[in-house]
């Protein structure tokens, strides 16, 4: 008599679905990693790390806070990235510089007027700080003769210290020559716009040459009487049209807004 035979059912092999496993949790970490990036939420960013930390490596690090960077790290906790970089909070440089930049212009501003008060020049020197630059207008009767170019050398003083006070900035620095409009037609100049041109180029070349500021940093421009801040038809009016002005040019330049912000700061700070 035959003994039946015993029928023994067959398991199939499920160790496939340990891989398989480990790779949907890494894809779901990479999707959810993507999504908190995307959403720029550094909160977001840092709690699930610390999730991913005790998920995959049972309590050792799988990324290291450094700054506001994260570092790869592997299950022992040693970093995977022998020279890690860090990703500073995005920051507007431009601003920053601008601000830096406005305090010397008002500084600069301060010690200019004090030597002109100084040398008696008040009423013919004029300062203004505006978005784009500081403005120094010197009337043409304390620089030149009427209808001459030359310098005079009595304000050779004045202009020297001028060029000390501007001399440390990186700033370019721009001369432009005025006029009224009463014409001229001399053996030197055939109009005026001659006349503030050769008056400009003088001043430039004296702060090159005496003043020792940088012939890269210069420029001129020549305007004649076409650029009038005043009123022509008097004689008030056109002695302070015809002028030089040493323009510091910003090379931050500020919006309105934060123009008076920086008046109304200097005006606490004298206050104090």
């Amino acid at each position: 008599m035959h003994k039946k035979k015993q029928h023994h059912e067959e398991h199939p092999d499920e160790t496939w679905l340990i891989p398989y496993a480990d790779m949907l949790t890494l894809l779901l970490a990479l999707f959810i990693v993507m999504f908190a990036m995307s959403k720029v939420d550094q909160e977001k960013l840092e709690k699930m790390a610390e999730e991913f930390s005790v998920i995959f490596t049972g309590g050792s690090g799988f990324m290291e806070k450094d700054g506001n960077s994260f570092i790869p790290m592997d299950k022992k906790g040693v970093s995977n990235n022998p020279k890690p970089t860090t990703t500073s909070i995005p920051t507007d440089p431009k601003k920053s510089k601008a601000s830096i930049e406005d305090d010397q212009m008002n500084e600069i501003k301060q010690s200019i007027e004090k030597e002109i008060e100084k040398k008696g020049y008040s009423d013919k020197v004029k300062l203004v700080l505006d978005n784009e630059g500081l403005e120094v207008s010197i009337q043409d009767v304390v620089l030149f003769n009427s209808g001459d170019a030359e310098i005079k050398n009595e304000i050779y003083p004045m202009l020297l210290q001028i060029s000390n006070i501007i001399k440390s900035l990186d700033n370019n620095i721009r001369i432009v020559g005025h006029t009224d409009n009463v014409p001229i037609s001399t053996s030197k100049f055939r109009s005026n716009w001659d006349l503030s041109a050769y008056r400009a180029i003088n001043v430039m070349n004296f702060m090159m040459d005496k003043g020792k500021l940088s012939s890269k940093r210069l420029s001129i421009q020549a305007f004649g009487e076409y650029k009038p801040k005043f009123d022509n038809s008097t004689v008030e009016g056109r002695s302070k049209n015809r002028r030089v002005e040493i323009f510091i040019v910003r090379n931050y330049p500020l919006d309105d807004e934060e123009i008076s912000l920086s008046e109304d700061q200097l005006k606490n700070k004298q206050k104090g």
